[in-house]
Protein backbone atom coordinates (compact mmCIF):
# COMPACT_ATOMS: atom_id res chain seq x y z
CA UNK A 1 0.00 0.00 0.00
CA UNK A 2 0.98 3.59 -0.78
CA UNK A 3 -0.18 6.40 1.63
CA UNK A 4 1.08 10.14 1.34
CA UNK A 5 0.11 12.10 4.27
CA UNK A 6 0.33 16.21 4.25
CA UNK A 7 3.16 16.00 2.13
CA UNK A 8 4.54 19.53 0.65
CA UNK A 9 7.77 20.13 -1.35
CA UNK A 10 8.97 23.81 -2.12
CA UNK A 11 12.05 24.59 -4.34
CA UNK A 12 14.10 27.37 -4.42
CA UNK A 13 14.86 29.09 -7.97
CA UNK A 14 17.63 31.39 -8.93
CA UNK A 15 16.20 34.21 -10.97
CA UNK A 16 18.23 37.12 -13.17
CA UNK A 17 17.56 38.92 -16.33
CA UNK A 18 19.03 38.38 -19.73
CA UNK A 19 22.49 39.79 -20.40
CA UNK A 20 26.32 39.88 -19.07
CA UNK A 21 25.74 42.99 -16.52
CA UNK A 22 23.31 40.88 -15.16
CA UNK A 23 24.87 37.63 -15.03
CA UNK A 24 28.12 39.42 -13.00
CA UNK A 25 25.61 41.11 -10.52
CA UNK A 26 23.96 37.96 -9.78
CA UNK A 27 27.32 36.63 -8.27
CA UNK A 28 27.06 38.83 -5.63
CA UNK A 29 23.39 39.42 -5.12
CA UNK A 30 21.22 36.98 -6.66
CA UNK A 31 17.42 36.52 -6.63
CA UNK A 32 15.13 33.86 -6.18
CA UNK A 33 12.03 32.29 -6.25
CA UNK A 34 9.97 29.61 -4.38
CA UNK A 35 8.24 27.07 -5.88
CA UNK A 36 5.73 25.26 -3.91
CA UNK A 37 5.31 22.05 -6.06
CA UNK A 38 3.33 19.95 -3.39
CA UNK A 39 1.26 21.65 -1.38
CA UNK A 40 -0.31 19.52 2.14
CA UNK A 41 -0.48 16.34 -0.99
CA UNK A 42 -2.52 13.44 0.49
CA UNK A 43 -3.58 10.03 -1.05
CA UNK A 44 -3.69 6.42 -0.88
CA UNK A 45 -3.51 3.60 -3.22
CA UNK A 46 -4.26 -0.06 -2.85
CA UNK A 47 -2.08 -3.04 -3.64
CA UNK A 48 -2.38 -3.88 -7.53
CA UNK A 49 -4.21 -0.77 -8.63
CA UNK A 50 -3.88 1.00 -11.58
CA UNK A 51 -3.60 4.97 -10.92
CA UNK A 52 -3.89 7.38 -13.68
CA UNK A 53 -2.30 10.66 -12.24
CA UNK A 54 -2.76 13.63 -13.61
CA UNK A 55 -2.48 17.48 -14.27
CA UNK A 56 -0.62 20.23 -16.40
CA UNK A 57 2.76 20.80 -16.82
CA UNK A 58 4.27 21.78 -13.03
CA UNK A 59 1.36 20.74 -11.03
CA UNK A 60 3.59 18.40 -9.23
CA UNK A 61 3.11 15.12 -10.83
CA UNK A 62 7.21 13.92 -11.28
CA UNK A 63 7.92 15.89 -7.99
CA UNK A 64 5.30 12.98 -6.92
CA UNK A 65 6.94 10.24 -8.49
CA UNK A 66 10.20 11.48 -7.33
CA UNK A 67 9.46 11.08 -3.37
CA UNK A 68 7.85 7.91 -3.55
CA UNK A 69 10.69 6.59 -5.49
CA UNK A 70 13.19 7.70 -2.65
CA UNK A 71 14.99 10.48 -5.41
CA UNK A 72 13.40 13.66 -3.12
CA UNK A 73 12.94 13.68 0.65
CA UNK A 74 10.11 16.11 1.27
CA UNK A 75 10.44 19.19 3.51
CA UNK A 76 7.01 17.66 5.47
CA UNK A 77 4.73 14.87 5.64
CA UNK A 78 4.81 11.53 6.03
CA UNK A 79 5.56 8.55 2.92
CA UNK A 80 5.01 4.84 3.69
CA UNK A 81 5.47 2.50 0.43
CA UNK A 82 5.01 -1.23 1.96
CA UNK A 83 5.58 0.01 4.93
CA UNK A 84 9.03 1.62 4.01
CA UNK A 85 10.12 5.04 4.46
CA UNK A 86 11.63 5.77 0.55
CA UNK A 87 14.56 8.42 1.34
CA UNK A 88 15.26 6.50 4.55
CA UNK A 89 15.39 3.26 3.39
CA UNK A 90 16.94 3.63 -0.06
CA UNK A 91 18.12 0.06 -0.45
CA UNK A 92 15.37 -1.64 0.75
CA UNK A 93 12.57 0.10 -1.44
CA UNK A 94 14.54 0.02 -4.58
CA UNK A 95 14.40 -3.63 -4.67
CA UNK A 96 10.90 -3.17 -4.57
CA UNK A 97 10.00 -0.95 -7.31
CA UNK A 98 10.39 -0.05 -10.82
CA UNK A 99 10.48 3.39 -12.34
CA UNK A 100 10.44 4.19 -15.91
CA UNK A 101 10.94 8.13 -17.00
CA UNK A 102 9.60 8.77 -20.73
CA UNK A 103 12.89 11.50 -20.86
CA UNK A 104 15.24 9.53 -19.01
CA UNK A 105 17.04 6.60 -19.67
CA UNK A 106 18.33 3.74 -17.39
CA UNK A 107 20.02 2.40 -20.54
CA UNK A 108 24.26 2.38 -21.43
CA UNK A 109 23.84 4.26 -24.11
CA UNK A 110 26.58 2.70 -26.68
CA UNK A 111 26.23 -0.90 -25.53
CA UNK A 112 24.01 -3.94 -26.45
CA UNK A 113 20.67 -3.83 -24.24
CA UNK A 114 21.66 -6.77 -23.53
CA UNK A 115 25.05 -5.63 -21.56
CA UNK A 116 22.54 -2.96 -19.52
CA UNK A 117 20.25 -5.88 -18.50
CA UNK A 118 23.01 -7.98 -17.16
CA UNK A 119 24.69 -4.55 -15.31
CA UNK A 120 21.26 -4.15 -13.99
CA UNK A 121 21.15 -7.76 -12.78
CA UNK A 122 24.08 -7.08 -10.42
CA UNK A 123 23.08 -3.97 -9.34
CA UNK A 124 19.85 -5.59 -8.03
CA UNK A 125 21.04 -8.50 -7.04
CA UNK A 126 19.08 -10.84 -9.19
CA UNK A 127 19.56 -14.31 -8.70
CA UNK A 128 20.59 -16.33 -11.92
CA UNK A 129 16.77 -18.64 -11.80
CA UNK A 130 15.16 -15.59 -11.52
CA UNK A 131 16.90 -13.70 -13.91
CA UNK A 132 16.35 -16.09 -16.69
CA UNK A 133 12.85 -16.34 -16.35
CA UNK A 134 12.39 -12.80 -16.55
CA UNK A 135 13.85 -11.70 -19.43
CA UNK A 136 12.88 -14.65 -21.21
CA UNK A 137 8.98 -13.45 -19.89
CA UNK A 138 10.34 -9.65 -20.79
CA UNK A 139 11.71 -11.01 -24.10
CA UNK A 140 8.77 -12.63 -25.16
CA UNK A 141 5.89 -10.35 -24.07
CA UNK A 142 7.92 -6.83 -25.48
CA UNK A 143 8.90 -8.56 -28.77
CA UNK A 144 12.90 -7.74 -27.67
CA UNK A 145 14.68 -10.93 -29.29
CA UNK A 146 15.34 -8.78 -31.74
CA UNK A 147 16.87 -5.94 -29.86
CA UNK A 148 18.92 -7.29 -27.42
CA UNK A 149 22.28 -7.37 -28.98
CA UNK A 150 21.78 -3.75 -30.21
CA UNK A 151 23.61 -0.51 -28.47
CA UNK A 152 20.20 1.75 -27.22
CA UNK A 153 21.82 4.49 -29.65
CA UNK A 154 20.64 2.47 -32.26
CA UNK A 155 17.17 2.20 -31.16
CA UNK A 156 14.40 4.10 -32.72
CA UNK A 157 12.30 5.75 -29.57
CA UNK A 158 9.38 2.83 -29.67
CA UNK A 159 11.97 -0.18 -29.44
CA UNK A 160 14.57 2.21 -26.68
CA UNK A 161 11.34 2.50 -24.62
CA UNK A 162 10.06 -1.17 -24.29
CA UNK A 163 13.66 -1.88 -23.29
CA UNK A 164 13.39 0.61 -20.82
CA UNK A 165 10.10 -0.71 -19.54
CA UNK A 166 11.92 -4.16 -19.61
CA UNK A 167 14.97 -3.07 -17.55
CA UNK A 168 12.74 -1.66 -14.87
CA UNK A 169 11.38 -4.75 -13.90
CA UNK A 170 13.68 -7.42 -14.86
CA UNK A 171 14.01 -7.17 -10.46
CA UNK A 172 10.33 -8.13 -10.22
CA UNK A 173 8.87 -4.92 -8.45
CA UNK A 174 5.98 -4.92 -6.84
CA UNK A 175 5.34 -1.13 -7.70
CA UNK A 176 6.19 0.55 -11.21
CA UNK A 177 5.82 4.09 -11.27
CA UNK A 178 5.30 5.24 -14.87
CA UNK A 179 6.55 8.60 -15.84
CA UNK A 180 5.42 9.63 -19.17
CA UNK A 181 5.99 6.42 -20.76
CA UNK A 182 4.50 6.69 -24.34
CA UNK A 183 6.05 10.53 -24.81
CA UNK A 184 6.72 10.20 -28.55
CA UNK A 185 5.64 6.55 -29.42
CA UNK A 186 3.98 5.96 -32.43
CA UNK A 187 0.53 4.17 -32.58
CA UNK A 188 1.28 0.69 -33.12
CA UNK A 189 3.96 1.16 -30.07
CA UNK A 190 1.92 2.75 -27.76
CA UNK A 191 -1.03 0.23 -28.36
CA UNK A 192 1.91 -2.87 -27.59
CA UNK A 193 3.21 -0.72 -24.54
CA UNK A 194 -0.04 -0.36 -23.23
CA UNK A 195 -1.17 -4.22 -23.36
CA UNK A 196 1.85 -5.29 -22.30
CA UNK A 197 1.08 -2.87 -18.58
CA UNK A 198 -2.37 -4.92 -18.63
CA UNK A 199 -0.68 -7.95 -19.02
CA UNK A 200 1.52 -6.84 -16.14
CA UNK A 201 -0.67 -6.02 -14.13
CA UNK A 202 -2.98 -9.19 -14.25
CA UNK A 203 -0.36 -11.90 -13.93
CA UNK A 204 1.94 -10.25 -11.70
CA UNK A 205 -0.71 -8.06 -9.72
CA UNK A 206 1.73 -5.20 -10.14
CA UNK A 207 0.68 -2.03 -8.46
CA UNK A 208 1.32 1.16 -11.76
CA UNK A 209 0.86 4.65 -10.86
CA UNK A 210 0.78 6.15 -14.31
CA UNK A 211 1.63 10.10 -14.77
CA UNK A 212 1.28 10.82 -18.37
CA UNK A 213 -0.47 13.93 -20.85
CA UNK A 214 -2.24 11.12 -23.37
CA UNK A 215 -5.50 10.58 -22.20
CA UNK A 216 -5.70 7.50 -23.99
CA UNK A 217 -3.31 5.57 -21.71
CA UNK A 218 -5.37 6.60 -18.92
CA UNK A 219 -8.38 5.65 -20.36
CA UNK A 220 -6.97 2.61 -21.64
CA UNK A 221 -4.92 1.51 -18.27
CA UNK A 222 -6.74 2.96 -15.13
CA UNK A 223 -10.07 2.89 -13.36
CA UNK A 224 -9.23 5.50 -11.12
CA UNK A 225 -7.63 9.39 -11.75
CA UNK A 226 -5.93 11.44 -8.94
CA UNK A 227 -6.00 15.19 -10.49
CA UNK A 228 -3.18 17.01 -9.59
CA UNK A 229 -3.42 21.40 -9.84
CA UNK A 230 -0.86 23.87 -8.40
CA UNK A 231 0.38 21.34 -5.87
CA UNK A 232 -2.71 20.08 -4.34
CA UNK A 233 -4.87 17.11 -5.50
CA UNK A 234 -8.28 18.66 -6.70
CA UNK A 235 -9.56 15.40 -7.83
CA UNK A 236 -9.78 11.49 -6.29
CA UNK A 237 -12.09 9.47 -8.92
CA UNK A 238 -13.16 7.58 -12.23
CA UNK A 239 -13.61 8.81 -15.35
CA UNK A 240 -16.75 8.03 -15.04
CA UNK A 241 -17.55 10.83 -12.84
CA UNK A 242 -16.45 13.68 -15.59
CA UNK A 243 -17.70 12.14 -18.58
CA UNK A 244 -20.09 14.62 -19.69
CA UNK A 245 -22.42 13.57 -23.12
CA UNK A 246 -20.45 12.23 -26.09
CA UNK A 247 -17.52 14.47 -25.51
CA UNK A 248 -14.27 12.83 -25.84
CA UNK A 249 -11.85 11.69 -23.26
CA UNK A 250 -9.38 14.83 -24.26
CA UNK A 251 -12.45 17.32 -24.38
CA UNK A 252 -13.17 15.63 -20.74
CA UNK A 253 -10.10 16.52 -18.63
CA UNK A 254 -9.39 20.15 -20.79
CA UNK A 255 -13.24 21.21 -19.82
CA UNK A 256 -11.81 19.52 -15.68
CA UNK A 257 -8.81 21.29 -16.06
CA UNK A 258 -10.94 24.60 -16.77
CA UNK A 259 -13.41 24.20 -14.54
CA UNK A 260 -10.63 24.00 -11.55
CA UNK A 261 -8.72 27.02 -13.56
CA UNK A 262 -5.69 25.17 -14.00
Amino acid sequence: MITMEHVCKSYRIAKRNAGFGEACKALFHREYEVIHALNDVSFTINDGEMVGYIGPNGAGKSSTIKILSGILTPDSGTVLVDGRVPYKNRIDHVREIGVVFGQRSQLWWDVPVIDSFELLKDIYSIPDPQYRKSLEELTELLNLKELLRSPARQLSLGQRMRCEIAASLLHQPRILFLDEPTIGLDAISKLAVRDFILKQNQMHKTTVILTTHDMQDIESLTHRILLIGKGQILMDGSLDDIRTGNDSIDETIAELYRSYQI
